[in-house]
């Protein structure tokens, strides 16, 4: 069995006690390796422990035969475009949203094409442990070379700034002569949107001003976790204070983005996807849009009336950028607050995705409170989590309470379609968690209809204990 640091995404731990200098390295080797690529691109956030980790990894990729680009320090989705742009897999040093004591490792494939579990992580990690000299129990042992493994010469190691080349990518999604002098403060959470954010922003007609620029892996102001509203309060303050017109809030690789309009109200990850597709869509009639099954009905209706094609997907990059390669699809959203563009070699990029709400304010004329209020059309429970020991025998349970009642469906988890509302129960890829998403008609019913299945939720937990 692989260490749990291997998840179904990413490799993800705290830093030293489950992720350590020693297996990034053999990381690095095996990833090397598995790929066959002649280079490996590397790059890594602002967290303290991400420079010893990306060197042990460069030296393990590079004792493999590959040669390394490093672009130092990057946001998650700067890596996605070097990997695009080089054509050449590559390695994200980060731990996303989680507090300074963890770190991680995104991989991709050449063109930015995503690693998971089903994907090639879990080959990935079988190679590092043998590299390691402990094949499948994660203890530490001597670690061969790769060079030694691979017959290949050593790998040179070359820096390359990029951030240039990303800025005229990211702003080519949109017409930036349409863009109004708008008023936008982002939060970057002393995260990697410090670097990237003001570089992207810098000549346009928008001023920005930017909460918490520094870089600082330590997150001394708050957690750089925008999903939970405590984090955005600051953002949501300035909001106000200022007269902004809009507000942005990114996590700690600056992947994701959450939006607040000018009276300091968040938009869901399901409106901003909404909101998206209606501007892809004005860009490029008739095309397909990608959304994932615990956004809102809202969405795909939206899609529709714009003239588009929706397709429905199981949550997670893998799956979308997987259907997003099959079906050509322009553009995909989630609801968790990732935005993925077909021509950003269909991975996701919560920058993109910001410039392409501030044009279609700029271009309607019209604040985000108006532009979302056609968005919104049904009340939502956002994500409930509920610790269970035995998730799949919850969800069985659940699934029995409403067979013969409702139409079932087992694309992700379980989802539950009746007349006038809808939920989605999934269990967590890393904890014993249940996640409940909900959609209701109206308030009420929602607060009900909530009540109603954590109530069954914890019944069916009890009974298999």
């Amino acid at each position: 069995m692989l260490p749990s640091v291997f998840k179904a995404y990413d490799i993800r731990g705290v830093v030293p006690d489950e992720l350590d200098a020693a297996l990034a390295e053999a990381v690095g080797s095996a990833f090397a390796s598995w790929t066959g690529a002649e280079r490996v691109v590397v790059g890594r956030d602002m967290r303290p422990s991400g420079v010893e980790l990306a060197a042990a990894f460069i030296e393990g990729a590079s004792s493999a035969g590959a040669d390394v680009v490093d672009i130092g320090l990057a946001s998650t989705d700067l890596l996605y475009f070097a990997s695009g742009l080089l054509d050449a897999p590559g390695a994200m040093f980060t731990a996303s949203h989680n507090p300074a004591r963890y770190n991680g490792i995104k991989l991709c494939r050449a063109g930015a094409a995503p690693v998971g579990q089903d994907s090639g992580l879990g080959a990935i990690g079988e190679l590092a442990l043998e590299r390691l000299g402990a094949p499948g129990d994660g203890s530490r042992g001597a670690q061969g070379k790769g060079s030694a493994r691979s017959g290949r010469p050593t790998g040179k190691v070359t820096r390359q700034d990029l951030l240039g080349a990303y800025v005229q990518h990211v702003r080519s999604f949109v017409d930036t002569a349409a863009l109004r002098p708008l008023r936008v403060v982002a939060d970057t959470a002393n995260g990697m949107g410090g670097l990237v954010v003001p570089a992207v922003f810098e000549g346009l007609a928008p001023s920005l001003e930017v909460l918490y620029a520094e870089l600082d892996g330590t997150f001394p102001n708050h957690p750089a976790d925008p999903i939970q509203p405590a984090n955005t309060a600051a953002l949501r303050a300035r909001v106000l204070e200022a007269g902004a017109d809009v507000g942005l809030a990114f996590d700690g690789d600056a992947d994701r983005v959450f939006v607040v309009d000018e009276r300091a109200e968040g938009l869901s990850g399901s409106t901003t996807t909404a909101l998206v597709a209606q501007a892809m869509l004005a860009k490029h009639p008739g095309a397909t849009v990608l959304y994932n099954l615990i956004c809102s009905h809202a969405v795909p209706e939206v899609i529709r009336e714009a003239g588009g094609v929706p397709v429905r997907t199981r949550v997670g990059h893998s799956f979308i950028k997987a259907v997003m390669a099959e079906t050509g699809a322009v553009f995909g959203g989630e609801h968790s607050g990732h935005y993925y563009f077909r021509d950003n070699y269909r991975a996701d990029s919560g920058l993109i995705a910001a410039l392409v709400v501030l044009e279609r304010m700029s271009l309607t004329g019209e604040p985000l409170s108006t532009l979302r209020r056609s968005l919104e059309r049904y009340a939502d429970s956002g994500e409930r989590n509920t610790e269970v020991s035995d998730p799949a025998a919850v969800i069985e349970a659940v699934a029995a309470h409403y067979a013969g009642a409702a139409r079932l469906d087992r694309t992700d988890g379980l989802t539950v379609e009746l007349e006038d509302w809808w939920f989605n129960l999934r269990p967590s890829n890393t904890e014993p968690l249940l996640r409940l998403n909900l959609e209701a008609a109206d308030e009420a019913s929602c607060r009900a209809r909530v009540d109603e299945l954590l109530d069954l939720v914890r019944s069916a937990a009890a009974a298999a204990r």
